[in-house]
């Protein structure tokens, strides 16, 4: 075995910092949906204007251009639209930067492994450190002409980074991709015209504290009325007094209703965003507040109740050919030693489908596991702290296409914040640890112990096991097991558990020669002419005395 990597020290995942709660809008009327569509457009196009501006402004960005910007379209709105116009403008600027960044920083990635591979010979093996050179000449020749089309993209990124610029398209940049691939999208020009414009719409205000009901923009009582405050030029269409339209529906929110309550009623910041769903003609609205970060608990307060170990992992062609279909995750619980403890727990989520479908899914499948944890009484579960933001290039995994599509198909990000946020509203702790080796020495060190005749253990499950294990900080990978006899040492040397301070203990036991550990073929070594050299029992002169007598004939 090669040399390992050092592993990273588990960590409790602190909780989430804010809540986001969702609700449809129902019993619009067209009044209604026409005064949401006019004020959406309205500010979008005025979102457009002042992106374009902070494009513009790049590194020369100040406090007095913000201040400009702002005066700038207080009259055309009011001043609290205009406070959230830039406030969303800024956060995009700096979403694209992030983006910018990680875009050069994975050419540079694929341009360091070209190199490298280009400058071996062609066919040579890789190692487990770095890959080898390419199979053929003609593979070779393609990568050389890559490697030129990835320094000029890396080229035009820094320059463009060096000077500020940023590239962001309002609504989507596959959106505006799909309007020359209509029929593949499986859209009409004025159905893609319709979904293009609801989503350049701009209907969101930020909260704030000590105000009416927490948002003087977009305010919501606690007994469901909303009602928006129109831009300037729209304030004709006011129904209610002081420029605000008030809407036909009543709102309630079914999850986190009763905190969205005590908060609007105690005038506390929430902020509101409402959306247009096309495809189903649907209104929606979004409520999102902060909340205190609470204290993580110690590891060993989590852990003294033992510990669920989940393998979250995306084996889709494998899980299709199961009668549940999806892709499963694998749960263990195991009790305060590191020992699993009654059996697998599977839970399914399908990931194919519109992005709302995925979301549901996950959600479903982490309430389940949520949901069986607590009934098994322990206080944490153990996930891997994975992050594959730099390993799904092609340069890096090569013709590895079935692997690449396994980890970009691996929601690590949305599961993580999905079960972050849920655990936090059942006093369940999220413990995360390092990934590495946790598959390969759980197949090798737990499968094949913990299958029995009525059970199948899976990769996965002896993952769920490592991946615990690691979390109580025990070692993943098992001593030789004893003999097999009558667990003495008549055939070998007994297995003995190293304390965790021993050096060397995840290691395997040496093997010493002699006839103890068999390593000596049948014949050889000192003692082969004598058998009874070989027992230790007090029973070999009584084996000297005994001999077969012949068979008697008639």
């Amino acid at each position: 075995m090669g040399e390992l990597r050092e592993l990273a020290g588990s960590f409790v995942v602190p909780g989430p910092s804010g809540v986001a709660v969702r609700t449809r809008l129902k019993q619009l009327t067209s009044a209604d949906e026409k005064v949401l569509a006019l004020v959406g457009g309205h500010l979008g196009s005025l979102a457009s204007r002042d992106l374009k501006v902070r494009c513009a402004d790049g590194l020369e960005h100040s406090a007095q251009t913000w201040a400009a910007r702002k005066r700038g379209l207080t009259p055309v709105s009011s001043s609290r639209w205009a406070g959230s116009l830039t406030k969303a403008t800024h956060d995009q600027w700096a979403l694209a930067r992030r983006g910018q960044l990680a875009h050069i920083r994975s050419l540079e990635a694929g341009i360091r492994t070209i190199v490298h591979r280009l400058s071996l010979p062609v066919g040579q093996k890789g190692s487990k450190q770095a890959p080898g050179g390419y199979r053929s000449k003609r593979e070779w020749h393609a990568k050389t002409r890559r490697l030129h089309v990835l320094e000029d993209r890396l080229e035009r990124a820094r320059a463009d980074r060096e000077a500020g610029l940023a590239h962001v398209v309002r609504g989507g940049k596959r959106l505006a991709r799909t309007r020359h691939h209509l029929y593949a999208a499986g859209l009409t020009e004025d159905g893609w015209r319709r979904r293009w414009e609801a989503e350049r719409w701009f209907l969101q205000a930020d909260g704030e504290s000590g105000k009416r009901y927490g948002n003087e923009t977009i305010r919501i009582s606690p007994d469901g009325e909303a009602g928006i405050k129109l831009p300037a030029p729209l304030a004709d269409l006011a129904n209610a007094p002081h420029g605000r339209y008030v809407l036909a529906t009543q709102v309630r929110f079914l999850h986190r209703g009763q905190q969205w309550a005590d908060r609007v009623a105690a005038n506390r910041a929430v902020a509101y965003r409402i959306h247009y769903d096309t495809g189903r003609d649907r209104w929606y609205l979004t409520a999102s507040w902060q909340i205190p970060v609470a204290k993580t608990i110690p590891m060993a307060a989590a852990l003294a109740h033992g510990v669920v170990g989940v393998d979250m992992n995306a084996d889709l062609p494998h899980a299709r050919l199961r009668s549940r279909g999806g892709t499963p995750t694998a749960a263990w619980r195991l009790d305060v030693h590191g020992n699993p403890t009654g059996h697998p727990h599977r839970f399914f989520y399908d990931l194919t489908g519109t992005a709302p479908h995925r979301d549901a899914q996950v959600r479903h499948a982490l309430t389940r596991l949520l949901h069986w944890a607590r009934s098994c009484g322990v206080k944490a579960i153990a996930v891997e702290d994975l992050d594959f933001g730099a390993e799904k290039t092609r340069e890096k995994h090569g013709r590895r296409k079935r692997f690449r599509q396994l980890i970009s198909g691996m929601p690590t990000g949305r599961l993580r914040a999905r079960l972050t946020s849920m655990a936090d509203q059942t006093g369940i702790a999220i413990i995360a640890v390092d990934p590495a080796y946790t598959s390969r020495w759980g197949a090798q060190h737990w499968q094949k112990p913990l299958t029995t005749k009525n059970r199948k253990t899976t990769r996965h499950d002896a993952a769920a096991v490592a991946i615990g294990r690691r979390a109580q900080g025990h070692p993943i990978r098992r001593r030789t097991a004893p003999p097999p006899h009558d667990r003495s040492d008549r055939a070998g040397h007994r297995t003995v558990q190293a304390r965790p301070g021993v050096p060397g203990r995840e290691g395997t036991r040496p093997r010493i020669p002699g006839p103890r550990t068999r390593s000596v073929r049948a014949g050889r070594g000192g003692n082969a002419g004598n058998q009874n050299a070989q027992h230790r029992s007090g029973r070999s002169a009584e084996h000297e005395l005994w001999q077969q007598d012949s068979q008697l004939s008639l």
